[in-house]
């Protein structure tokens, strides 16, 4: 059989694997001039491969459209690309969070183990070369892919795998070029947003005064306040920047927000607060006990001077602004409202989310080809037979820690599979000099 991968990421090389070893004739079509240009600055260009969590729990942490991986990901799991990676000659280390990086905390170690295999396999791959359309025939009643036309010719096939990516990262080559080839053929777009990415806030003053600022064990909760709900909740880092907030908990965060109904007119309605507890490990009783016994050490000092021990230095101005209470004032004069107004600012620190950086800022992309056109156990798609779906084209998309890159690995895989009903090697096409 002759399989056409469009792409050259994670999704596309692991389907390359996958197909050659089954025995076909595999041709890797990537635009840019190398190979998995977004793998190498994933996790900060150290390659959060994947979780260490089971793989059961990896639908949890799917926010966009898990259960629809329910099947690949049992068919190839978060042991299985360790496992090849190993095969590679590569070892991995699990650090916090349950993320797993290459012990050499480099991104390109994770692709010279794709190209690796690919090279041992003698799997074609092309280079700067952009695909235009994927070509198909109806044959029996049914519209199948016959080949595919690119910038430089026509190359016949009997399977193409879209595999090229979403919209985030421009400068990568994800510039939803797949969107498009997927459209001509009769599949439905969903709504494309990103995903993974840092968010602006109204109050940008405070912000900017706290730039590169960064919180760790903090809790933070995202807050629809027309429902009084809580929309999404975690401990973790996070960090200030001029425009915003970012950091792991807050790019989680976004992944779940932006599937949120309303989404965009409560961001414009100042109607998404986030409530940060900046102190979650103490309650409000215990924290007063604290704060009380820094009084009582530094008594004689004013008040600007007395929270060196409770705060990071950037953020006591803001704290003694917030809280109306004089920087000048003696610690023994603050009175018991002043202290309690205190302890709320520092449980319930409050911003107004104004809306989400752009989809070029952004790790991931929400939305993309929607999987009720596609076949969930083998990634074909339902309306043209032989057209296959991998990695981030797809309508799904995660949170942090690994996620992303394993629904890449394991639709990559059974995308590469070889499955009844395909079309036989060497099947010949009366009209195909029509194109």
């Amino acid at each position: 059989m002759d399989v056409i991968i469009i792409g050259g990421g994670p999704a596309g090389m692991m389907a390359g694997v996958t197909s050659k070893e089954q025995g076909n004739n595999v041709t890797i079509l990537e635009k840019n001039n190398i190979l998995g240009k977004k793998l190498l600055i994933t996790g900060k260009g150290r390659c959060n491969i994947t979780s260490s969590l089971d793989i059961s729990e990896f639908i949890e942490n799917i926010p966009g459209n898990g259960m629809f991986l329910y099947s690949v990901f049992k068919t190839f799991t978060n042991k299985d690309i360790i496992e090849f990676l190993k095969k590679q000659g590569l070892e991995v280390k699990e650090e916090r969070g349950h993320r797993i990086f290459p012990v050499t905390d480099k991104s390109v170690d994770v692709l010279n183990c794709f190209k690796k295999r690919l090279k041992e396999l003698n799997v074609n791959i092309r280079y700067d070369e952009n695909v235009n359309e994927v070509l198909t025939e109806n044959i029996d009643g049914q519209e199948k892919v016959i080949g595919v036309k690119t910038n430089k010719e026509k190359i016949k096939c009997d399977k193409v795998i879209l595999a090229t990516g979403g919209k985030s990262y421009h400068l990568t080559g994800s510039t939803g070029d797949g969107y498009i080839l997927a459209q001509k053929l009769g599949h439905t777009i969903t709504k494309i947003k990103p995903s993974l990415v840092p968010m602006e806030v109204y109050e940008k003053e405070i912000c900017k005064e706290l730039q590169g600022l960064s919180l760790r064990n903090v809790n933070l909760k995202f807050i629809d306040t027309q429902k009084n709900k809580i929309i999404y909740e975690e401990q973790g880092e996070m960090i200030f920047t001029h425009f915003g907030i970012s950091g792991p908990v807050v790019l989680s965060a976004s992944a779940h927000l932006v599937r949120y109904k309303n989404i965009d007119e409560l961001l414009r309605e100042k109607k998404i607060k986030l409530s940060i507890d900046l102190k979650p490990a103490l309650n409000e009783e215990i924290l007063d006990k604290r704060i009380l016994r820094d009084f009582s050490k530094f008594k004689n000092k004013e008040f600007k001077n007395s929270l060196d021990e409770l705060l990071p230095k950037k953020m006591i101005g803001i704290i003694i602004k917030e809280s109306k209470i004089d920087e000048y004032k003696r610690v023994n004069e603050i009175t018991k409202l002043e202290r309690k107004n205190l302890i709320q600012l520092f449980k319930n620190f409050e911003l107004a989310i104004s809306k989400f950086r752009p989809i070029d800022e952004a790790i991931i992309t929400s939305g993309g080809v929607n999987i009720k056109e596609i076949n969930p156990k083998t990634m074909e798609s339902k309306l043209v037979k032989g057209l296959y779906f991998a990695g981030e084209i797809l309508d799904v998309d995660g949170y942090t820690g690994g996620f992303n890159l394993q629904i890449a690995y394991s639709t990559g895989y059974v995308a590469g599979m070889v499955n009844r009903g395909q079309v036989p090697i060497g099947q010949k096409w009366s009209t195909w000099d029509r194109f």
